[in-house]
């Protein structure tokens, strides 16, 4: 098969003589003002033909942007299941498709104008630094056959599009101030414009609060700025830099007794969670030819978390904390050239990326910042140095990538692709083992201690491949097929052990499988816009954990790879303009419904531990739905939303017993409705209003069996939220 594909990318090579005909590529819209459309066939250098493409329109929806409500930013993406629990910060998003993990995105490529924002995009692929709502132009989402082009994660890619200056101003001011429940301020500012060639943007957010439960204030600031030079017609140059800085105070997990008795009550007083967010980037945008165009971008990170608190029971016993840092320093390149020739397309890339992350673990002494509530701590001074492990993960990855679109009618069109990956990760740390004193263990008496140190490497080279079709009746109706293979990398928590008591197989693999779609989609002018589409995820060499025993009688946690498991499903999204079909696509008014509905299947197959075998993956809901109702006529814009989540596992054993700590159990269904207005006051002024939660129903979406619990993590109840924006 893989010559078969790679044949067909090289045709191009000697077809390029040929007269050249630009390809007509099929935008489909949802029409005016729906908030949903999707990528065209060829797209910002990118080839999304035969793909399940999302794209989210800011500017087009009535919703809570103040905190990054997902609930109601992706309303109108199939199949996603959400996590809540950031206490209305909105400085974590936690969104999974397809019965994937949402914790952090980290089933999905997260990127930000094309480059990585997540902490390490190979080795520990979770994202501390969501953009702002309010800064984005538009959310743009692929499904797992991104994985040719933009590499790891099963779930596809996330790709935040960022604002920026206007084009026919040479200023423009926008300014919003949002209050709202438990003491929310949120305030932005923004400018930008167009003064000759260069194109310019610049943003600012403060956003602080109390929280919906005690111990749960945080503090936000966000900075943005955007430079574009066009010294020519055909060449842009763009240099972006993002900041970010957040302290959050965590209220800590709950059991189910505890929840019970009250959701809104803390469990901890002196978990601190902390995040120093930076990223570079230069962009390259060139023309070469009619049909010939290079881009390429340059990128940087610099960042910081730091989590300090108890994290091992769901009461806080009092003395020291445990404490983690994370440092991270990575940089990289990725390239591409789309070659535009007869009745085709040719996409081809290279990326290089390096990624440093130092990581330092360990429990804090009974010092001021070991025992205490604050977030001061001096990790230098204030630790137990046999409790204390820290370890270095250099990782450097070398990938070349290629697509190519072939229009064999006017109508039908097919879409190969292959990626090769070169990647090499290390782990390079120590932990210590100390020995106690039998007569004196419960005294804690420490007798000896073994500093054991650990060198791990993971080379591994490899070709993947995939291939899409696309059918294109008209515009109303297009039919879309790919299957492509997927894989993750190796995560850096699989590859370093803190204590004795934990160890790693020495021949853990990355996890592998494939994704595939078979989907119709279209839209009827401004009138009706549909997605319905199967899909199947094949998921193999899932990395866990078991207890094992060995030779000495000593029980330990075993990191290797345990079982394959396989997602089947359905998504589907819909939305109907009744008020236009009733009265004609004239009419200013509309009156929009829209449903979004998925039914998943996942399962553990092939599993070395027996009780995993053929049981539910957890975290999968069934059933997801999603219902909107959507009015707008001249300056006033209203959204009734409903959403509802059915029951879901909290462990691979699928235990239906809550256990004691709240970390195992069932997540109960749930449903909320969330209500937004918008209403223009001028052309300058804007006045916007939210109720989430409007019934006040108390509900979870996630056990935690670390941060920010352990145990159940409570989502919010009713809040209110009120917005000024002023536009000059």
């Amino acid at each position: 098969m893989k010559s078969n594909i790679l044949f067909l990318l090289l045709t191009p090579l000697w077809a390029g003589a040929q007269k050249v005909v630009q390809l007509d590529s099929v935008q489909v819209k949802a029409g005016r003002g729906f908030g949903i459309t999707r990528l065209k066939d060829v797209d910002n250098a990118g080839i999304y033909a035969g793909k399940k493409s999302e794209v989210v329109v800011l500017k087009d929806l009535t919703a809570n942007t103040a905190t990054n409500n997902a609930r109601q930013l992706y309303a109108k993406v199939a199949g996603l299941n959400i996590y809540e629990n950031d206490g209305g910060a909105g400085t974590h998003l936690a969104i999974g498709g397809r019965g994937l993990d949402p914790n952090r995105v980290s089933n999905f490529n997260t990127r930000q104008n094309g480059y990585d924002i997540s902490a390490d995009a190979l080795g520990y692929p979770e994202s501390y630094y969501t953009p702002p709502a309010e800064v984005l132009e538009k959310i743009e989402i692929v499904r797992g056959a991104a994985s040719l082009q933009y590499g790891t994660q099963f779930g596809g890619i996330i790709n935040f599009r960022m604002n920026r200056g206007a084009d026919s101003s040479t200023a423009q001011l926008v300014t919003r101030l949002t209050g709202g429940s438990w003491g929310f301020l949120n305030t932005s500012t923004s400018l930008g414009g167009t003064v000759g060639s260069l194109n310019y943007y610049a943003f600012y957010q403060h956003k602080s609060g109390d929280g919906w439960r005690d111990n749960s204030h945080f503090n936000v600031n966000m900075g943005y700025g955007a430079l574009t030079w066009k010294p020519a017609r055909n060449l842009s140059i763009t240099g972006q830099y993002t900041h970010l800085d957040y302290l959050e105070h965590q209220p800590g997990g709950l059991n189910d007794a505890m929840f019970a008795t009250d959701p809104r009550m803390s469990t901890k007083a002196r978990n601190w969670f902390r995040v120093n967010w930076n990223l570079g980037a230069v962009l390259l945008d060139y023309d070469i030819s009619q049909r010939l165009q290079l881009d390429s971008r340059f990128f940087g990170l610099l960042a910081e978390r730091s989590a300090l608190g108890a994290i091992n029971t769901v009461n806080d016993p009092g003395g020291p904390r445990n404490y983690r840092t994370d440092n991270y320093a990575n940089w990289g390149n990725e390239s591409r050239l789309v070659y535009t020739y007869h009745k085709g397309v040719l996409l081809g890339g290279v990326r290089y990326y390096h990624g440093y992350t130092d990581r330092e673990i360990g429990l804090g002494n009974a010092g001021p910042g070991g025992a205490t509530t604050d977030f001061s701590f001096d990790k230098s001074t204030e630790y137990d140095s046999l409790s204390y492990s820290q370890y270095k993960f250099p990782n450097h990855n070398v990938a070349v990538f290629a697509e190519n679109i072939f229009r064999l009618t006017s109508k039908l069109s097919l879409i190969p692709g292959l990626r090769y990956e070169n990647i090499h990760t290390r782990a390079d740390g120590f932990y210590n083992n100390p020995q106690q004193d039998l007569s004196s263990i419960y005294t804690g008496t420490v007798i000896s201690n073994q500093l054991v140190t650990e060198h791990r490497l993971s080379k591994r080279s490899f070709l993947i491949g995939g291939l899409g079709l696309s059918y294109d009746q008209n515009a109303s109706m297009q039919l879309y097929a790919n299957i492509s293979q997927n894989y993750k990398a190796i995560n850096f928590n699989d590859m370093s052990i803190v204590n004795p008591n934990f160890r790693v197989d020495p021949n853990l693999k990355d996890e592998k499988g494939f994704s595939a779609d078979l989907g119709v989609r279209g839209h009827l002018r401004q009138l009706l816009n549909y997605d319905v589409s199967l899909f199947m995820i094949n998921y193999n060499d899932r990395i866990g954990t078991v207890w094992l025993t060995d030779t000495s009688s000593i029980t330990y946690q075993y990191t290797t790879n345990i079982a394959h498991s396989r997602n089947l499903g359905v998504e589907s999204f819909v939305e109907l303009d009744l008020w236009k079909l009733a009265f004609g696509e004239s009419t200013p008014t509309r009156l929009s419904l829209f449903l979004n509905g998925s039914y998943i299947d996942a399962r553990y197959v092939h599993s070395v531990v027996t009780a995993y075998e053929n049981k539910k993956v957890e975290f999968v809901p069934p059933v997801i739905v999603r219902s909107g109702l959507t009015w707008q006529r001249r300056r006033l814009s209203a959204v009734l939303q409903y959403a509802y989540t059915a029951r879901q596992f909290g462990d691979a054993t699928d235990a239906t017993q809550p256990s004691n700590n709240g970390i195992n159990g069932l997540v109960p269904s749930y449903h909320v409705v969330d209500f937004s207005a918008d209403y223009k006051l001028s052309k300058m002024i804007l006045l916007s209003a939210t109720v989430n939660n409007l019934t006040n129903h108390m509900y979870y979406t996630r056990r935690a069996d670390s941060y920010p619990g352990p145990g159940i993590i409570p989502a919010d109840g009713r809040s209110f939220y009120l917005t000024v924006q002023v536009k000059i």
